[in-house]
């Protein structure tokens, strides 16, 4: 990987820097309470203008350097650099609105941009970690999920998710012409129901009870009850309305993404009864080079699949995978108006399954 694309993975971090940018111009301008908006304008309006405007990276690592890359320590210490971040905004952020004298409009404002700043900075992050094998990016990423309370998904995206995607039995797989607020409500619940059921199913097979300490979200449950109980003591009530606030919405946001990144894409069943296997071709892919540098290349969903274990810094842009007219940012304020999304990406659902069936 070219050094200077390495270096431009720190603009990872520009994302949580966008809350105490906005602390600060609205301490420039206290009336203006629309400035709690602002990390909202910069992910959902600054940053899909500049995608579009600075277009596509579709170069992939060369095959002979993947494994050099992908030792490479520099990648790895960004993904673990995000945990003290996320807690370290957290706290910050939540001491800043228990004292901010804001109006309903201003406090939405502020749930809103650290939810959407959390699901970017500690769930994508932490789906990038929890695929790893060893025990410490695992770890970090479990402590990640579980300061947004979605700590279910480190279950149940390996267990689940990498398993059934594009079929009826995936939550987070959304079909054509289901609509992203018919699809949100019910992946949240299902995968967090799921989640608890993968793992009791593991213990039972194991010969354990459910109920024991060797279930592991117990111990993300426990972490995040510990988190609670801090924002709730160290802030009161409204520390931990702020804490349980930006963690469901955090959690909404990486389910829209899901619905993005699988929306009408099926694999077919064979006549065994069985799924075809998963591969590049049940995601949606998009090369746009910003927002793929902001998100750790998860835009390269479609190579994730085929290939969960493979490092970011080395995921592969495929050009017969499905691919998204923008970045993920874009997409997201698209999949929020369905009559458009449908107009959209309907027709290039219809007509990559028509390829793929002439193929």
């Amino acid at each position: 990987m070219h050094r200077l694309k390495a270096l431009a993975f720190l603009l990872v971090f520009a994302v949580p820097a966008q809350m105490p940018l906005a602390a600060w111009l609205l301490s420039r301008a206290p009336d203006a309470q629309w400035l709690t908006w602002w990390p909202l304008f910069f992910l959902f309006v600054l940053l899909p203008a500049t995608d579009y405007s600075l277009g596509h990276d579709a170069a992939n690592v060369p095959a002979e350097r993947e494994r050099e890359v992908a030792l490479q320590p520099w990648f790895r210490a960004l993904t673990l650099l995000a945990l003290p971040v996320q807690l370290a905004l957290l706290a910050w952020s939540g001491a800043w609105f228990v004292q901010a004298e804001l109006g309903w409009f201003g406090n939405i404002g502020w749930l809103l941009s650290q939810g959407v700043v959390g699901g970017v900075l500690a769930i994508n992050t932490a789906h990038e970690l929890i695929h790893k094998d060893g025990r410490l990016e695992p770890l970090f990423g479990g402590l990640l999920l579980s300061s947004v309370g979605y700590h279910g998904f480190k279950v149940e995206h390996l267990r689940g998710h990498h398993v059934h995607v594009s079929t009826p039995e995936d939550a987070s797989s959304a079909r054509l012409g289901q609509s992203v607020w018919h699809f949100l409500p019910r992946a949240m619940w299902r995968n967090t129901l799921n989640a608890w059921s993968l793992e009791a199913l593991r213990l039972r097979k194991l010969g354990h009870s459910p109920l024991s300490w060797r279930n592991e979200l117990m111990w993300w449950t426990a972490a995040w009850l510990a988190l609670a109980a801090a924002f709730f003591f160290a802030l009161d009530g409204k520390g931990l309305l702020f804490f349980l606030a930006q963690g469901v919405i955090a959690a909404g946001t990486l389910e829209v993404i899901n619905y993005i990144e699988h929306y009408g894409l099926e694999r077919q069943r064979l006549a065994d009864g069985r799924y075809e296997r998963t591969t590049h071709l049940h995601s949606w892919n998009s090369d746009y080079a910003l927002s793929n540098l902001l998100l750790f290349q998860l835009q390269r969903h479609s190579d994730h699949h085929a290939f969960p274990k493979r490092r970011y810094s080395i995921l592969r842009h495929h050009a017969d995978s499905p691919q998204l007219p923008g970045g993920y940012a874009a997409m997201f304020v698209l999949a929020l108006f369905p009559p458009l999304w449908r107009r959209v990406i309907d027709p290039r659902v219809l007509r990559f399954r028509a390829e793929a069936h002439s193929a």
